[in-house]
């Protein structure tokens, strides 16, 4: 069964995964009932957790770990589990797309399971833990171009029944997160912009976030959380149709803005 869509989800505080009152919980509870029914083969999934040097895959064979790949949270976190199967045909075709798209360097990693960039949202989405996830990292001293043209390569894995999704959070700065405090009007401005310019398809505007966006090194000081946005736009194709699909800002300007891109060639 070929899918037409990607996404991108905002999946911001690991806390997510436990606190009924975030906003975005309910969202990604919903999700197979309000946004996506299809039922995908495989999730692949490129997370702002995972940054390395050159494109690399996990390629597992049983069941994916889940990596608590953070600090100092309630200890009920760490006793979450997520233990969906592994994909390594996904992640070997995954690697075979990126070659021959001139991605000449592809490692793998048999030991790496699923941090919380993965499994949190998918621990909400997916709770049977039953459809098959790889992940894919990013390279955080490329470009949204470079992420971009990696989506792009990865697109004809939708009429695989892959479901692409980019994890990652539309706003992201650790330091000027205040809790209990309003909206922080340089937050609120970045945000508005990127809906802006996703819902008029400006996709390439995006891609030169930097010099574009207001307040783009304020809300991204660390590119790692928006670089999946870029992959899952690629991976949808230019002339995609972007949604949004979830929106809330938690913490003064932590954003769990999230996307959905609807290929119009299918």
């Amino acid at each position: 069964m070929a899918l037409k869509d990607t996404f991108y989800i905002s999946h911001g505080s690991p806390t997510l995964s436990i606190d009924e009152s975030i906003q975005a919980r309910k969202f990604l509870q919903s999700w197979k009932k309000d946004v996506f029914p299809q039922r995908p083969s495989s999730i692949l999934v490129i997370s702002g957790h995972w940054e390395t040097a050159v494109p690399t895959v996990n390629v597992v064979d049983s069941i994916n770990d889940t990596i608590y790949d953070f600090y100092g949270f309630p200890k009920q976190m760490y006793q979450l589990k997520y233990p969906a199967p592994g994909a390594p045909q996904l992640a070997r075709r995954v690697k075979e797309l990126l070659k021959k798209s001139g991605f000449s360097h592809v490692d793998e990693d048999t030991k790496r399971g699923l941090d919380h960039g993965a499994w949190v949202p998918l621990f909400l989405m997916y709770p049977e833990a039953d459809i098959p996830v790889c992940q894919i990292s990013i390279q955080s001293q490329q470009d949204g171009t470079y992420h971009y043209n990696l989506g792009k390569a990865l697109a004809p894995l939708k009429d695989e029944g892959v479901l692409i999704m980019g994890s990652g959070s539309a706003v992201h700065n650790l330091r000027a997160l205040e809790p209990h405090s309003t909206v922080a009007p340089w937050a609120l401005e970045f945000d508005n912009w990127l809906k802006d310019a996703l819902l008029e398809g400006r996709y390439e505007v995006v891609n030169h976030y930097e010099q574009k966006a207001p307040h783009a090194k304020k809300a991204h000081p660390w590119p790692d959380h928006f670089y999946p946005l870029h992959v899952a736009i690629g991976a949808a194709g230019e002339d995609a149709k972007a949604k949004l699909i979830h929106s809330s800002i938690e913490l003064g300007s932590l954003s769990y803005a999230s996307y959905q891109f609807t290929s119009a060639a299918s």
